[in-house]
């Protein structure tokens, strides 16, 4: 069985390693060789040490892809362009400025260019920034999604970018009611990526001979499925039908509903 760390293990822990530089070769691996090349044998040998030695920081694999994707979402925040953040600003600056962000919109949901660290405009397109920012950084680590996808509760990063998403609504009028079925809404295109309801990645769809008879048993009995299915075709990053036409598509049709709906609460 794996030791649990405790601070008298990490004293004994070689020096080199950290809590930080093991989730950092995680990720790194990860991003490589996905998350079915990563073991904890597997990330010792990377890190040149003891397999044992890893467990001193991080108590067990579960701990590790918590710690990993923790790593990914707090990336989100760092994720800003210069043309966002102005020539003067720095990404520490702008983070922190997020996590105290106080917003005040008019009544047309123009927010205050020093209220958040989006800069001045409609709260929809700050929005769309900053959940654009957050699939940069899935995109960046896709294995990410799943792990996430997986968890019953959110991390500490991923707690402060739903923050920022709620200080970007909250300040462009939308009412906590509103938000909080935004949230619901969203679901996961908050943090880049979309649940898709079936599992419908290439590993998993029919080819050739059984694709053939699919397409020919659907177009007698699910016309309109095999309609669809012929129409449409889906290689996402993320998972099939998460590519970036779908993901924009939906996301424009989310944020537009939540902006009619703003504006019929005030009238």
């Amino acid at each position: 069985m794996p030791r649990r760390a405790d601070d008298r293990s990490a004293t004994r822990a070689p020096a080199r390693l950290s809590r930080e530089t093991i989730v950092a070769a995680a990720i790194d691996l990860a991003d490589r060789d996905g998350l079915a090349g990563l073991s904890m044998r597997r990330l010792a040998q990377h890190l040149g040490v003891d397999a044992m030695s890893i467990y001193y920081h991080l108590r067990d694999k579960d701990t590790l892809l918590a710690a990993m994707v923790d790593a990914v979402a707090a990336e989100i925040e760092a994720d800003v362009p210069a043309a966002e953040i102005g020539a003067a600003e720095s990404v520490a600056a702008v983070a922190v400025e997020a996590d105290a962000v106080a917003v005040e919109a008019d009544a047309d949901g123009q927010v205050d260019a020093g209220a958040g660290a989006l800069g001045p405009g409609p709260w929809t397109d700050q929005l769309r920034a900053l959940i654009t920012r957050a699939r940069r950084t899935m995109l960046r680590h896709p294995w990410a999604a799943r792990v996430l996808e997986a968890r019953d509760t959110p991390t500490p990063a991923v707690l402060r970018h739903i923050e920022r998403v709620l200080a970007v609504m909250r300040g462009g009028g939308c009412s906590v009611s509103l938000s909080h079925h935004a949230l619901h809404l969203l679901g996961s295109r908050i943090l880049g990526f979309s649940q898709d309801l079936f599992d419908d990645s290439p590993n998993t769809a029919p080819t050739g001979e059984a694709a053939a008879a699919h397409a020919v048993a659907w177009a007698e009995t699910m016309p309109h499925i095999a309609e669809l299915a012929a129409a449409v075709a889906h290689s996402g990053a993320l998972g099939g039908c998460d590519d970036e036409d779908e993901f924009a598509f939906a996301l424009d049709l989310l944020i537009e509903g939540l902006d009619r709906r703003r504006l019929a609460e005030q009238t």
